[in-house]
């Protein structure tokens, strides 16, 4: 099963520094038919303005994954940490028991992301955070995983939940495939360009909900940024 997102029916909204399209219900986005996929609770498609950011507020139990598209994300957190993530590159912030966090724009251009959050599998510990770049150019014509909870990922950044979250650029005409196996959760984005799915096509920023799906095949329309969550 595959059912396709359109990006224009998404909920969202504009509070001018921000304009954000959620995926799933969140904020003042509420839809109780659309709370989540699986143990994925938010995919949330923000542009920020430049010089400006979400400024310092809690958050426990979720793992936040934020894959920034365009730009650089300034982190700052109440454990000391301080990081810039750019385009392309991957944050993860597990929250445990509770931390605080401060994301800033700090560019003169938009910064665009996704940020994604999955419950994790037990509740509570020490939080903690990390980034880490991801190359494009590693990553073409096939899936590199980005964040990871599941063993033997040791090469990605650690999420406590089983799931994985991992990216691929495909050029037009091109085509990859993820195994991701009956009873998983999938959504898959198209950070751009226009895609086919197992037959699905979505055009950029649109979502793609998978489940009971063994293989995915991604084929490329256009020249296409790949993005996927596999939860349980």
């Amino acid at each position: 099963m595959i059912e396709r997102r359109a990006f224009a029916s998404l909920g969202g909204a504009d509070h001018g520094w921000l304009k954000a399209r959620h995926h799933f219900s969140f904020a003042g986005y509420y839809d109780p038919k659309n709370m989540g996929w699986g143990s994925i609770r938010v995919w949330n498609d923000d542009e920020i303005a430049p010089r400006s950011g979400f400024a310092p507020h809690p958050h426990a139990d979720m793992e936040i994954i934020t894959y920034v598209r365009t730009g650089a994300i300034t982190h700052q957190d109440s454990l000391g940490n301080q990081g810039r993530t750019e385009a392309g590159d991957v944050q993860v912030m597990s929250a445990g028991s509770g931390i605080r966090h401060a994301e800033y724009n700090m560019e003169s251009d938009t910064t665009t992301l996704f940020q994604i959050w999955i419950e994790p599998d037990r509740r509570g510990g020490e939080p903690s955070w990390g980034a880490r770049p991801f190359p494009k150019d590693d990553r073409a014509g096939r899936f590199v995983t980005l964040a990871s909870g599941i063993d033997g990922d040791a090469d990605a950044l650690p999420i406590r939940t089983d799931a994985r979250v991992v990216g691929a650029t495909i050029r037009a005409g091109e085509t990859a495939e993820y195994p991701i196996g009956a009873g998983r959760h999938g959504y898959l984005v198209p950070a751009s360009g226009s895609v086919e799915v197992n037959g699905v096509r979505l055009e950029a920023r649109d979502g793609a909900a998978i489940h009971d799906e063994d293989t995915l095949k991604i084929t490329a329309l256009e020249d296409a940024e790949i993005v996927l969550v596999d939860a349980a």
